[in-house]
């Protein structure tokens, strides 16, 4: 990680991940649990459909999360998003892989 940069926080990247469950911002997967969401990077461990966690975000400016640096303070930015959020974000992977 870039140590000039503020680190990504769990929460940014959970308002993310959340603007995409409403619509507000759209979804491209990229490849195996690779997504960009407006020049967001994102790098999801995936089980079958279902999102276990976030290991890795890099956001348009340069700035850097991952998931070990999120774990020592409790949390990473999926288990941040509500039932519904996740569950909206795992059909919108399911739909973007099957185009």
């Amino acid at each position: 990680m870039n140590a000039h940069r503020p680190a990504l926080s769990a929460r940014e990247v959970c308002q993310l991940l959340r603007d995409v469950a409403l619509g507000i911002r759209p979804l491209q997967r990229l490849g195996p649990g690779q997504i960009d969401i407006e020049g967001w990077r994102l790098t999801l461990d995936l089980d079958g459909k279902h999102v276990r966690h976030c290991q890795h975000c890099q956001s348009p400016d340069g700035r850097e999360g991952a998931f070990e640096s999120w774990q020592r303070f409790g949390t990473d930015p999926v288990s941040l998003l509500s039932t519904w959020e996740l569950a909206q974000i795992e059909r919108l992977l399911s739909d973007v892989s099957h185009r």
